[in-house]
């Protein structure tokens, strides 16, 4: 799960972290006066050198898009508020799509002395977290890494031992920070690992963390993303979510727990299993063909489920042909071919239907099937079926 900047930087400051002053404007009404309302009061109370408009979406690479604007004047915020209010921004993370702006954060600017880079993730290899940090602030970490990697510097942290000072002064001096701000940066790092940590976030990006010419470290931009499966233990993040965001299929697959990833393909796919379900895409590919999804409806799946699962995939107008891959073990074969039934005639389903079962209850299901009256073609096996359903795409 994704945030909003704004909220990202909500969260740091729970855990000590410094982050600029600002005010979220929505969407609706008057932007502009909205926007300079906020701008006022910011001004008001901490007389920054500038203000700064910023589109909050779900993706990096803002400013490029024209989606951050940096204001002298409440003329210019007002302008620029209404300029990015509405407005779709393409940018390096989005496709080609783009995502519509549906709220803005305005925030008080800084004096910006040195930009740095800093991440935290997990190293699934070591099984520890890695905090990263680098000079080249501002700059995508993919593109330091490819041109400049010995300007990132890494400290690995046991999560049984958990941070320690000496992991902060490490960085800071990787970095080149003042002496004087040693204990500031070993706080600072700290407060970012304790909220990775206590949050369960799966990536913390700050871009840039910024050094101001009064010799202070802020997180002038955040980025975190969280571990799906840990979310029932934060409610506050759940809180946070923003359906806007999100592709729509992936919101509706969401409420009948169904584990769905949007492609780029033409053959949708519904499989039980994430094993199975990766097996599947890479034997569609081998045989020529282009996924449109990764729909895993689990083990446990019911009539009711499957028949959302194959709502969802035809919702994707790029589809040409579905193929189920089925293999029954907690899931009984039956139970699929009882829900595939009622889906092809409830969606009226007019694509070609190609399904491979086997395991528990195999021979019921496929008698199911073939009784159905439905225009299903059946597979031998998971070869047979990506032979087949690929073809029938074309």
């Amino acid at each position: 799960m994704n945030i909003h900047e704004y909220q990202a930087k909500q969260l740091l400051r729970e855990f000590k972290v410094p982050v600029p002053n600002g005010m979220l404007v929505e969407e609706g009404g008057d932007v502009g006066a909205k926007a300079v309302a906020a701008a006022e009061k910011l001004k008001s109370q901490f007389n920054p050198p500038v203000l700064v408009v910023k589109a909050q979406i779900h993706a990096g690479g803002r400013g490029k898009a024209g989606g951050v604007k940096v204001c002298k004047t409440l003329d210019d915020v007002k302008a620029a508020a209404n300029t990015i209010m509405g407005k779709v921004l393409v940018t390096p993370q989005t496709d080609a799509a783009g995502k519509k702006v549906h709220k803005l954060w305005i925030e008080a600017g800084s004096d910006i002395k040195k930009e740095y880079y800093l991440g935290v993730v997990l190293d699934r290899a070591l099984s520890q977290v890695v905090m990263m940090v680098s000079t080249e602030g501002g700059m995508e970490i993919e593109e330091v890494a490819h041109k400049s990697p010995e300007k990132i510097f890494r400290a690995i942290i046991d999560p049984t031992i958990g941070y320690q000072p000496f992991h902060g002064r490490k960085l800071a001096l990787a970095l080149g920070l003042p002496t004087e701000l040693m204990r500031e940066a070993v706080s600072f790092f700290g407060g970012v690992y304790n909220c990775f940590m206590q949050k369960d976030c799966s990536q913390v990006e700050i871009n840039p963390m910024i050094l101001t010419t009064d010799n202070k470290l802020f997180a002038l931009d955040a980025k975190l993303n969280f571990d799906d499966n840990a979310l029932f233990r934060h409610p506050d993040v759940v809180a946070m979510r923003d359906i806007l965001e999100e592709n729509a299929q992936d919101v509706e697959a969401s409420k009948y727990d169904l584990a769905y990833i949007a492609l780029d393909g033409n053959i949708g796919c519904l499989v039980n299993g994430a094993g199975l379900a990766m097996a599947t895409l890479d034997i569609i590919k081998l045989n020529g063909g282009t996924p449109a999804n990764f729909l895993d409806v689990g083990g446990g799946a019911t009539k009711e489920k499957v028949t959302q699962a194959f709502k969802i995939i035809l919702q994707d107008t790029k589809v040409k042909a579905i193929l189920v891959n089925i293999f029954g073990g907690i899931m009984k074969c039956d139970v699929i071919a009882d829900g595939v039934i009622a889906a092809a005639k409830e969606v009226q389903l007019k694509v070609p239907l190609v399904v491979r079962l086997e395991g528990t209850n195999v021979e019921l299901g496929k008698k199911m099937l073939s009784e159905s009256g439905l225009k299903i073609i059946p597979a031998d096996d998971i070869g047979d079926a990506a032979k087949k359903v690929v073809e029938a795409a074309r």
